[in-house]
């Protein structure tokens, strides 16, 4: 596990964006944190990073949203009001999953039991005004990932 102190939203946005300059397809992001802890702000970064120009919101009420306009595919995810793991088969989630598009899932503790193996979690603190992101990567892809955007 790896963290970092991001002092303001400044510096998560310039987190995010360098993450989505890193991504590759198939890769699937799995935030949690507090409501309100920067979830959907650090999506919409990595959203810029991947090139991507819509808007972009948080899919609370649809489960997901899908922007298609950047260099790679970004399925978003809130799983916040899911009730079991199953539910997300009726949207087809093992398709996204397996797609070359990028995944970002808030709140994916929820379906932490249908979870790709290979994977890489974000916890998001508060720290104070601040916030504390800590990585979990699951695989050498996620790995190589995180080394890369946490390098100074």
């Amino acid at each position: 596990m790896r963290s970092i102190y991001l002092e303001n939203e400044n510096a998560t946005s310039s987190l995010g964006q360098k993450i989505g300059k890193n991504l590759f397809e198939g890769a699937v992001l799995c935030l949690n944190g507090d409501l309100g802890a920067g979830k959907t702000a650090l999506t919409k970064a990595i959203a810029i990073g991947l090139g991507i120009e819509e808007d972009i919101t948080s899919p609370t009420f649809t489960i997901v949203n899908e922007y298609e306009d950047g260099r790679l595919k970004l399925n978003h995810f809130d799983v916040y009001r899911i009730g079991s793991s199953d539910e997300m088969y009726d949207i087809g989630f093992e398709e996204y999953i397996d797609s070359d598009g990028v995944c970002i899932i808030e709140w994916s503790q929820i379906i932490e039991d249908i979870l790709p193996d290979e994977r890489l979690d974000i916890n998001i603190k508060y720290e104070g005004e601040a916030r504390r992101l800590e990585f979990v990567a699951r695989g050498q892809a996620y790995e190589e990932l995180v080394e890369e955007v946490t390098r100074a």
